[in-house]
This record gives C-alpha cells, sequence and structure tokens, in this order.
C-alpha cells in the first residue's frame, strides 16, 4: 500500500491527524480535572473529536478527497480515540473494565480478520452502519458521562449498558460480515482447484 506524500495535506487527512492530537489534551483535561465544570473541557474535546470525525467523511465524499491513507488513518484515530476514553474513564468507573473488556475482544478480532484478508487481497471498505452506530452511540454515552462525573450509579450503569449493546451488536455483525468474506475466499479456491 503506497500513500502519495500529497494525501498528507487533504483536509479530512488533516482533521484525522488532528482527533490523534486531541487524544492526549483529552487525558490530561480529564485526569486534572478537580471541580464539576472542570470536566466539561475534556467533554468538548470528545464533541470536537466525534464532530471532525463526522466532517471528514463528509468532506472527503463530497470534494473526491478520499486517499488509501485516509482509508487507514480515520479508523486509526477512531479506534485510538474511543480506546483511551474507555480507558481513562475505568479509573473514574468500577465497571467501565467490561467495556473496555468488550472494546478491545471486538478492536482486536477485526484487526486480525482485517489482517488476514488483506493478505488475501481482500479488504472491508469502510465502516458499514451498524459500525456508524455504534461509534455514534459511543460518543452520545462516553460524553455525558465524562461531562456529568458525579450522575447516579444507576445511570451510569444504564449508559454503559447501553454503550455495550451497541458495541456487541457491532462486534457480532462485523463477525459476521468477516466470515462470509472468509466463505466465499474459500469457495473461490475451490473453483479454482
Amino acid at each position: 500500500m503506497n500513500f502519495n506524500h500529497k494525501e498528507w495535506f487533504t483536509i479530512p487527512n488533516i482533521l484525522s491527524c488532528a482527533r490523534i492530537i486531541l487524544i492526549p489534551i483529552f487525558i490530561s483535561s480529564y485526569i486534572h480535572a478537580m471541580k464539576s465544570g472542570d470536566y466539561y473541557i475534556p467533554g468538548m474535546i470528545i464533541i470536537l473529536s466525534g464532530l471532525t470525525d463526522l466532517l471528514d467523511g463528509l468532506i472527503a465524499r463530497k470534494f473526491n478527497q478520499i486517499t488509501e491513507l485516509g482509508k487507514v488513518l480515520d479508523p486509526i484515530a477512531d479506534k485510538l480515540t474511543q480506546g483511551a476514553i474507555v480507558f481513562t474513564l475505568m479509573f473514574r468507573y468500577r465497571k467501565m473494565w467490561i467495556l473496555v473488556a468488550l472494546f478491545m475482544i471486538k478492536e482486536l478480532s477485526m484487526a486480525i480478520n482485517s489482517f488476514i484478508l488483506f493478505r488475501r487481497g481482500k479488504k472491508l471498505d469502510g465502516s458499514l452502519w451498524f459500525g456508524k452506530l455504534s461509534t455514534t452511540v459511543f460518543y452520545a454515552t462516553m460524553t455525558v458521562l465524562i461531562i456529568f462525573p458525579r450522575i447516579s450509579l444507576a445511570t451510569t450503569h444504564l449508559l454503559m449498558g447501553i454503550t455495550g449493546i451497541f458495541l456487541l451488536l457491532s462486534f457480532v455483525m462485523y463477525t459476521k460480515v468477516f466470515l462470509n468474506m472468509h466463505h466465499s475466499d474459500t469457495q473461490g479456491n475451490k473453483k479454482l482447484i
């Protein structure tokens, strides 16, 4: 996979890089927050990150700035941001480890399947609707947990439960897609023999 140096300077790719740069700023502002109002800053950073995620896709499609680099950079920025959020929140919310485990299993499964299929000359071209839905729910629920750290335990568990359900849904649906891709690859090889 070759990346043209000009690809770094497209607006969508610059936005993806900006999302990666926002990660340590988010972590630092969250762990140093003391008063309730201090949590608005990391919350706004996550909202900004989510908006740039939405914008980079829209701009790439509308202005024909879809690049091979962007296809790699955008999901990396997404996964790093989401990982930073759940790992950071794990230190405040005890049961967040369940989401961390689910997130890691899902992402590891997707990475392994993508790698295997890529070696066979196949790839999943962009995220699918259930992945986008899961990401939207993730950002919405986690932003509430970030901005309002003193909400009730029941509300916290509800938000984490909703996030977990959508992560699990996305994991199951992507697993089915990958299994179909592996199956079609196997069927194709059998026909060639």
